[in-house]
């Protein structure tokens, strides 16, 4: 255990000869050490800065795909596309796993040294909570990743992953449950939440958490553990303080650009440029939009020979956490199983009118208006489908849904995904087992 803490400790280090991470030196002789609310400011915009861009890896494992054969690094991915979380070939990618305690090593500083360091102060207040919100956040993506969809009635027994709160490389990590790891986010949010300042970020800074977009992860967390009430009260809560949408028949610009009305917090990378050039968009992706009346369509691909690329990513200009037509979604979805059907269709056709030609939507509001509440639930998830696409939320909504079946075709052979297949729950990185035993 000593060995994988102290990989860790090594692996946050050896980041100290770049900017700002001179900081975190914990032998520190010799070395500056942060102090002034300043300093810690710098700390916190390493943790954001090294982020993992997990989000673009799940993108290969679901139905939104293909991977491309003929380019240079589709040996780097092919596994992953075949969900081959076993017994990988060397050359294959890992999922993140140091790289997220390392940023949890980050905001331990901040919470635990800087805390006692740091003059009261508002900027004080603003930079604990964003690290408060931020290790949340973290353990929130990291048990989405490698736990079960959680359940209320299993999540004490399943397990999760370790929680580490202290800046202490004898500690012992052993996996929590899927139970305690949630428990541990809401504690982060609402200390987060008594302290944070700041009501919206705007760019270049909407990268770092602020009032609402603790909201909305708020919402999304209650999404995930069918909190149906909760996510229905913060998604409104959000809503009041940021609710615009972008209206696709006026405007080209992609709703998930870091710039747009829509972003609430531009943080993941979540369809990166790597992955963008091994890929193109799967058949099953293509087929559910209406290209005649779809306006996200042109927006999302481009045709290249008889494929289609993704061009809704691919860049740092498309980091995207939360945005608010997911809040209208997260509204709608709990709406419907709250029993309140009218208000659902209604909340979601206000993001249907900014998505589809005047033509197509008055088509769709009919359809709509016929629907009963199954039929609407599944519409609601094929909207999603159509309207987050690439941009992480996919591989998650397939866990906490229908767990549906997928094939891929690579190199002339099928893969097959089950329903409800084990390797929905990714597994631990080899690295990770291999560093610690208890995993």
């Amino acid at each position: 255990m000593r060995k994988f803490t102290t990989f860790i400790a090594v692996a946050v280090l050896s980041f100290s000869s770049i900017g700002c991470d001179r900081f975190l030196d914990i032998q520190p002789e010799g070395k500056i050490i942060p102090v002034t609310a300043e300093d810690y400011r710098k700390v916190l915009t390493s943790a954001y800065s090294k982020y993992p861009i997990h989000k673009s890896l799940v993108a290969l494992r679901t139905d939104e795909l293909n991977v491309d054969e003929n380019t240079s690094d589709f040996i780097a991915y092919r596994e992953i596309a075949m969900w081959k979380d076993s017994n990988n070939d060397q050359s294959t990618i890992e999922f993140p796993w140091v790289s997220f305690y390392s940023v949890v090593f980050y905001l331990n500083q901040i919470i635990n040294e800087g805390s006692k360091t740091m003059t009261d102060s508002p900027e004080k207040q603003q930079i604990l909570a964003e690290a408060y919100a931020l290790r949340a956040y973290v353990y929130f993506d990291m048990v989405n990743l490698y736990g079960k969809p959680y359940n209320a009635a299993t999540a004490s027994q399943d397990r999760g992953v370790p929680i580490n709160l202290v800046i202490d490389l004898e500690q012992v990590l052993k996996p929590s449950s899927v139970q305690e790891v949630y428990d541990q986010v809401h504690s982060d949010i609402k200390k987060a939440e008594q302290m944070m300042i700041e009501q919206k970020q705007t760019s270049p800074i909407n990268y770092r958490f602020s009032k609402v977009s603790l909201l909305a992860f708020q919402a999304k967390t209650a999404l995930y553990q069918a909190d149906w009430n909760k996510a229905l009260d913060y998604a409104n809560q959000a809503m009041a303080i940021k609710g615009e949408l972008s209206n696709l028949n006026t405007s080209s610009q992609a709703p998930n650009h870091f710039t747009s009305v829509e972003s609430i917090m531009a943080l993941d990378n979540a369809f990166n440029s790597a992955v963008q050039n091994i890929s193109y968009a799967s058949a099953d992706l293509l087929a559910k939009y209406n290209t005649a009346t779809d306006k996200r369509f042109g927006i999302y691909f481009q045709k290249n020979g008889s494929k289609y690329k993704i061009i809704k990513g691919g860049s740092s200009d498309f980091r995207v956490s939360f945005r608010t037509a997911e809040l209208y979604f997260i509204k709608s979805e709990a709406l419907v199983k709250l029993n309140r059907l009218d208000e659902a269709k209604e909340t979601l056709l206000k993001v249907l009118k900014n998505r589809y030609t005047p033509t197509g939507f008055t088509s769709i509001q009919t359809d709509v208006n016929a629907m009963n509440a199954t039929v609407f639930m599944n519409f609601i998830m094929d909207e999603r489908f159509r309207e987050f696409a690439l941009e992480g939320q996919r591989w998650f909504d397939l866990r906490r849904s229908d767990q549906k079946k997928i094939i891929h075709n690579i190199n002339g052979q099928e893969y097959i995904l089950q329903q409800n297949d084990v390797r929905y729950t990714i597994e631990f990185p080899k690295s990770a087992k291999k560093n610690n035993p208890y995993l």
